[in-house]
């Protein structure tokens, strides 16, 4: 398993962990933003990375998985090579009318076994968004797996959530900024609309 600091150091050298103002698909505000597509477009680095999230899985979840579910758009990469490094089918859910749904085809059995997977958990409201899609879609989410856990472990998806590595990187909300995060310019680096 690669420790804290080599999962880092895989970001670092994707240019992905980015120091600066940056608003969140949540609306908070960080000084800290993880950029999992940099990550994720070197199929290599996140082939490697999977593996040893797949493997952390198989430790951590006793249950068999039938099939991975992720929300786009930022677990469609990582949830479908997560379904490659577990032998199962990969699925995901996209945003229509503000909430996620199934579409392209995709279904659930009804009683299939579920891990949802994320690239990283911030506050948990798009894993929760897609454990409930599995659920009225007649799926169980046995687990959630995602490469990090964002906040540094508080995220409730009432499913154990596996995660390579935690963080714990402050968020405000746009009237609570520390002065230096206010003085400097925000940025929306993310693939969703602000709430």
């Amino acid at each position: 398993m690669p420790t804290h600091q080599e999962v880092l150091d895989e970001f670092r050298a994707a240019g992905a962990l980015l120091e600066g103002h940056f608003i969140l698909s949540s609306g908070l505000h960080s000084a800290r933003y993880l950029q999992c597509a940099r990550v994720l477009m070197d199929p290599k680095r996140a082939e490697r990375l999977c593996a040893a999230l797949a493997e952390s899985v198989r430790q951590r979840i006793a249950s068999p998985i039938d099939l991975v579910a992720s929300p786009a758009m930022g677990g469609v990469i990582v949830g479908y090579e997560m379904g490659r490094q577990l032998g199962v089918p990969a699925i995901f859910f996209e945003r229509v009318d503000g909430r996620l749904a199934l579409r392209r085809g995709f279904t659930i059995a009804a009683g299939a076994r579920v891990l949802m997977v994320e690239d990283i958990v911030t506050t948990g409201l798009s894993s929760r968004e897609c454990i409930a899609g599995i659920a009225a879609e007649g799926g169980r989410t046995v687990g959630a797996a995602c490469l990090i856990d964002r906040s540094g472990g508080k995220a409730d998806l009432g499913v154990p959530l596996v995660a390579l590595t935690e963080l714990d990187i402050p968020a405000y909300a746009a009237d609570a900024l520390p002065p230096e995060l206010a003085a400097t310019p925000a940025v929306k680096p993310g693939s969703r609309g602000l709430k």
